[in-house]
């Protein structure tokens, strides 16, 4: 049985999460829509953007699970977490420096690529290590302790981000200076600071040990593949949203400077959510699962739609702060979940497979980015496609609901009701 943890040593396991998250955001939210636009066709610039972020998520899929799944069986005097996560970490520098001084569109595909495959070495045995030492009875307010600090990086990301990187990209290698430096820190205070046990193989062939970890139970954890699909159905709005409001901006609003703008809309919808991943366990606990995951996705459906209305700085701020209210609900309850379905000798296996739905939404709705691109040039000047992006994401936090009641909860107390 585990030994009730810390505040503080949550924070400690979840620090990494702030280097993470402060690069995928920055690069997602600010950095790549704003580089791209500046050197490919104007009218193409979703197409560029959707191809290179889809074609990177798809090795996150790929990778995610699979270093995830190695390390729950990984035979260390250091650990089964920490050598994955330092391995990947140390790569990422090495890309990340390629995205950001190794100049044009080929190297920037590299880069890219290559960082994906790097980070998401080290993510998959990352997501294991809070249910390895955090007990069941404080999985709730690790979870709403790991999304607060998460979306807080994020914020701070896209903000700041999106405020140095100038009006044409003209500060790039700046700006990933900023983010190797952040991961760097962040990603020592975890590794150094968390009390992660020597692990031994207990197979007599430790290649076969690792292979069995592989194997996934279809039938045993269903509630958990319904989980994933909710996970997936909700996000895929969500993450189209991210990666093409800066170019909406761009396009549609006509502003000044694209990236500072996006970066304040992107940091109050992600303020929002921080603010209610905060209560998000609170009201879990008084309301239940269930009726927290309608909640997330009314929020959600609602501020998705009314973002295409918002034809003011102050009125895209009113909505997106309603988005990132539903989008910060949804993960607090979601993580929760997955920690609480996860077998506790393979979280590092199932958690990693969550990122089937967090990436695997990502590759579909920047892929469609070329879509965006059809129905915008067909009818010049109607944006067309920003319309039905907008529009999309709040059917799809809708249909989102439609996916909770398959989800099986694990036996807990009734919620308590004021």
């Amino acid at each position: 049985m585990k030994k009730t943890v810390s505040v503080l040593q949550m924070v400690v396991v979840n620090t990494y999460w702030v280097g993470l998250s402060f690069m995928w955001n920055g690069l997602h939210g600010i950095v790549l829509p704003a580089v791209i636009a500046n050197i490919v066709p104007g009218n193409e610039k979703n197409t560029y953007l959707g191809l290179l972020t889809s074609m990177g998520l798809v090795i996150a899929v790929i990778i995610q699970p699979l270093s995830g799944a190695l390390s729950d069986g990984w035979a260390s005097a250091w650990g089964r977490r920490r050598p994955w996560i330092t391995l990947g970490t140390l790569f990422d520098f090495l890309f990340l420096g390629v995205i950001g001084w190794a100049g044009g569109l080929t190297w920037i595909f590299i880069g890219y690529l290559g960082l994906q495959l790097s980070s998401n070495i080290a993510h998959g045995p990352a997501q294991g290590l809070m249910p390895d030492v955090v007990p069941q009875e404080q999985l709730a307010q690790a979870s709403g302790l790991k999304i607060f600090i998460d979306m807080g990086s994020a914020a701070a990301a896209v903000i700041v981000t999106g405020i140095l990187l100038g009006s044409k990209a003209e500060y790039a290698g700046l700006v990933m200076a900023l983010i190797i430096s952040i991961l760097l820190v962040s990603s020592a205070i975890t590794i150094f600071g968390t009390p992660e046990q020597a692990s031994m193989h207990t197979a007599t062939d430790p290649w076969k040990g690792m292979r069995d970890s592989l194997l996934i139970d279809f039938h045993t954890h269903t509630a958990y593949w319904w989980l994933i699909g909710q996970r997936f159905v909700f996000l895929l709005g969500v993450y189209g949203i991210q990666a093409f409001a800066q170019n909406y901006l761009r396009d549609v609003l006509k502003v000044a400077n694209p990236p500072r703008d996006a970066g304040i809309l992107l940091g109050i919808v992600t303020i929002a959510l921080m603010l209610f991943a905060a209560v998000g366990g609170w009201l879990i606990n008084r309301w239940g699962m269930r009726r927290v995951l309608v909640l997330a996705s009314v929020f959600a459906a609602i501020g998705s739609v009314l973002l295409w209305f918002g034809r003011s700085q102050g009125m895209l701020l009113a909505f997106g702060g309603i988005l990132g209210a539903g989008v910060g609900l949804f993960l607090t309850a979601n993580w929760t979940l997955a920690n609480k379905l996860a077998p506790a000798n393979e979280a590092g296996k199932y958690l990693g497979l969550t990122n089937l739905a967090t990436a695997g939404a990502g590759v579909l709705a920047r892929a469609a980015g070329a879509l965006w691109d059809i129905f915008n040039n067909a009818i010049p000047g109607s944006w067309n496609g920003y319309l039905i992006l907008f529009v999309s994401a709040g059917i799809f936090a809708l249909a989102s609901m439609a996916l909770i009641g398959r989800i099986e909860l694990p036996l807990q107390k009734s919620p308590v009701h004021p």
